[in-house]
């Protein structure tokens, strides 16, 4: 405790010191700081498994979908024939629920590059992100 000395009234008065009181309020805030962060947060939460004909989807949404460009300017999605015309709706469907939009475009050897470009067109007006070419030395492997 600190006492006033010197006061008009003649008579002492008694002051709280605090000083002490804001250390240990210090101290408390510290030690509050650093166990926050150990303290779990969310919520405990069950997760919606999946039915097995979802499962059988989900299958079908990862298969690579790859376009093959042939002589005569026949085309597969798939070892699925289409035709030039068909190409853009039907890449459509296939990438409608689809959350990466990946293709691959793969072009026989006599095939020209202006057919390959065209069918790649094709494929970035149908909303397909990326489009990645297949040769035969990356199809062997090599």
């Amino acid at each position: 405790m600190g006492m006033d000395v010197g006061s008009s009234s003649g008579g002492s008065l008694s002051t709280p010191n605090v000083v002490p009181l804001i250390d240990i309020l210090l101290v408390l805030i510290i030690i509050f700081m650093v166990i926050t962060p150990l303290t779990p947060k969310g919520l405990d939460a069950l997760v919606p498994q999946p039915s097995p004909n979802q499962q059988q989807n989900v299958e079908l949404e990862n298969k690579t979908v790859v376009v093959q460009v042939m002589m005569g300017g026949r085309l597969k999605i798939n070892q699925e024939d289409t035709t030039w015309d068909t190409l853009e709706p039907r890449m459509e469907t296939i990438f409608k629920d689809r959350a990466e939009k990946v293709a691959f475009v793969k072009g026989d050897n006599d095939v020209l590059f202006m057919d390959v470009a065209h069918a790649i067109d094709l494929m970035k007006e149908a909303g397909i992100d990326k489009v990645g070419l297949i040769t035969a030395k990356l199809e062997a492997g090599q």
